[in-house]
């Protein structure tokens, strides 16, 4: 690859040499793929902002069904849940450090789309809401 850069072989070994002596797997990532190892999101933070989340997800609508009447619990349940799918994408991408717009959108359209299927299930098998 340092060679198609212009760099002579004796050269282009010597960089390969310097640079994967400490990390190789790091010198690697950066020359092949331009990705820095340092700045890559963890298991570890993508798994805790996805625990946050789903928690923060659940308590919102529960709570506008517990809180609700009975007449205003679907539309309410709805629309906090959609909010709540709109905070949960922006807790998870700014604990996981990556760029906010997908993940929010991700979060709406997906929670939209589940709570669209879940409704017409039990529409479907006659267990909604009376």
């Amino acid at each position: 690859m340092y060679r198609r850069q212009g760099l002579t072989e004796g050269t282009a070994r010597a960089v390969v040499r310097e640079l994967t002596a400490h990390n190789p797997l790091g010198a690697h990532l950066r020359a092949e793929y331009g990705v820095h190892q340092d700045e890559l999101t963890t298991p570890w933070h993508a798994a805790f902002a996805s625990a946050v989340s789903f928690t923060a997800g659940f308590l919102l609508p529960l709570a506008a069904m517990a809180l609700c009447p009975a007449d205003y619990r679907i539309p309410a349940t709805v629309l906090v849940g959609l909010v709540g799918l709109l905070i949960t994408g922006t807790v998870s991408a700014t604990i996981s450090g990556s760029p906010k717009m997908r993940p929010i959108v991700r979060n709406i359209v997906g929670g939209a789309i589940a709570m669209a299927l879940t409704w017409s299930i039990g529409h479907l098998f006659g267990v909604g809401a009376h």
